[in-house]
């Protein structure tokens, strides 16, 4: 069983976009670079990582570094490891756990830089658009 403990070292946010303009529609972009798979010892597996948000026009851009620890089986590691060497893709548990903890970072930081947060927000179209008279059902039997 792999367990996976992720550790930030280094937040890095900034706000771009005036705060007296209102912020235009963006688009938003997340990427996650894990940097390598360091064989720490026969039990664990070092993998440092940077999370990176940019925004489209450029309102904010956010920055999330640190190390996660890989603790399992001696034979599941040795695979992991292998397998980086080998140019393959880490187990999805690994990359899961990096970017659960990263994203929640980055949404808080979000928050303080009253920013959009990266994440989809529902889109609720406007009555009118949808082409129904107020009174009538959504449905029809």
């Amino acid at each position: 069983m792999i367990k996976v403990g992720v550790f930030i070292h280094q937040v890095s946010a900034e706000r771009l976009w005036d705060i007296d303009k209102p912020i235009p529609p963006v688009q938003i972009a997340t990427n996650l670079n894990l940097v390598g798979v360091e064989r720490k010892s026969d039990d664990l597996l070092e993998v440092p990582f940077v999370f990176t948000i940019n925004y489209n026009p450029a309102v904010a851009q956010i920055s999330v570094k640190g190390r996660a620890h890989v603790t399992g089986d001696r034979e599941e590691l040795k695979q992991i490891h292998t397998a980086y060497s080998d140019k393959k893709p880490p187990p999805p548990v690994v990359v899961q756990s990096i970017s659960n903890v990263a994203f929640i970072e980055s949404i808080v930081i979000t928050r303080t830089l009253n920013i959009p947060p990266p994440i989809p927000l529902p889109q609720i179209p406007p009555a009118a658009a949808q082409g129904k008279k107020s009174g009538e059902p959504s449905y029809r039997t």
